[in-house]
């Protein structure tokens, strides 16, 4: 009977806030807002129509890319083989005028190859530190569960402190800096699970489907009038580093009421006790979905933070963080739906 009753509740799509403020109240608030977000709000819109160029639909893949972005955050991305992963972050990479590398993993990749390395100066008989391609700006790992344990566990330091330790020296990243990792859910042979303790450095975890019939269309007509163009010459570079710290530190100063962090406190609390859920969220998820929260406002205009932008942070942020109880997992339940549960049993603060 319990069972039956999770599957009907869980076939209920989670229903938008309803706000009951009108849109004329709503503009006055953007327009009278404290913090100067038009001009971030602009670049956000100009960063979209620069990947629109060349990406056809994913729209909401695009946006939670930016919003990771401008809560400094690393985005774990998930999908099967073909459908743009790669290329979007590469694009997306390109967008920003930083320094961008790419590092491909396989199961021969040793730390050392992805961080740097001490190598002799023959000429001054010391080590000198030769950094790896993390050394970076905007870094994309591709296939990052084909790396053993090993190399995926070099990563832990340089993308929660933002710096490299070797041979006891701690070398400094040059902000910004962001990790876009790839990964493919179906095969299994020649991978490795990546540890929760790497999971949870990851802001989002974002799953790409398949494009719908129309956007598939339009993919194939965006192929054949571009020939053999490379399309990354169709991109240009939209956002400074200069800028975008200048965008971290507005979304810093967003208001968040303190009855909107109990909200998410509330949230993630009830993951750590929830009965269909074996791990919970971490204080990190907290963080994570009140950073999120802060950027959503600011690419809406608004310089304050509503539970509706908590609740379009909670599946990217809690999804892979957050783990079902073998029995659930066997009868097909999936973190969002918990999630969902979980947000139907919490009054909307207002």
């Amino acid at each position: 009977m319990e069972n039956e009753q999770e599957k009907e509740f869980s076939k209920e799509p989670m229903q938008p806030i309803e706000n009951t403020s009108s849109t004329e109240e709503n503009q006055d608030i953007s327009f009278n807002s404290r913090i100067p977000l038009d001009e971030l709000k602009a670049a956000v819109t100009q960063l979209k129509d620069n990947l629109s160029k060349v990406i056809v639909g994913q729209k909401d893949f695009v946006e939670l890319l930016i919003v990771g972005l401008l809560a400094d955050g690393h985005v774990l991305i998930e999908g099967v083989p073909g459908i743009a992963k790669t290329v979007t972050a590469k694009l997306f990479a390109k967008s920003i005028k930083t320094e961008f590398s790419r590092i491909q993993f396989t199961p021969d990749l040793m730390p050392s190859d992805v961080l740097g390395t001490s190598i002799l100066n023959v000429n001054s008989s010391e080590f000198e530190f030769k950094p790896g391609p993390i050394f970076s700006n905007i870094v994309l790992i591709d296939e990052i569960n084909r790396a053993p344990a090993k190399t995926q566990a070099a990563l832990f330091e340089v993308m929660e402190e933002r710096q490299v330790t070797i041979d006891g020296k701690e070398h400094k990243m040059q902000p910004p800096f962001m990790v876009l990792a790839t990964q493919n859910p179906v095969e299994q042979e020649g991978t490795y699970a990546l540890p929760e303790a790497q999971l949870d450095r990851f802001i989002f975890k974002i799953k790409v489907d398949y494009p719908s019939v129309e956007e598939e269309v339009m993919i194939l007509q965006s192929h054949h009038e571009r020939k053999q163009k490379n399309p990354t010459d169709l991109i240009e570079a939209v956002i400074t580093p200069v800028l975008l710290n200048k965008y971290r530190t507005q979304i810093h100063e967003i208001v968040i009421e303190e009855k909107i962090i109990n909200y998410i406190a509330q949230i993630v609390t009830k993951t750590r006790n929830h009965p269909h859920l074996f791990l919970g969220g971490s204080p990190r998820a907290s963080i994570a979905i009140m950073n999120a929260a802060k950027a959503f406002a600011a690419i809406n205009g608004r310089d304050f933070v509503t539970p509706e932008d908590v609740q379009k942070s909670l599946n990217p942020v809690l999804g892979h963080r957050i783990i079902l109880t073998p029995d659930k997992e066997m009868e097909g339940m999936s973190t969002e739906n918990v999630i969902e549960m979980i947000v139907k049993s919490i009054e909307i603060p207002r």
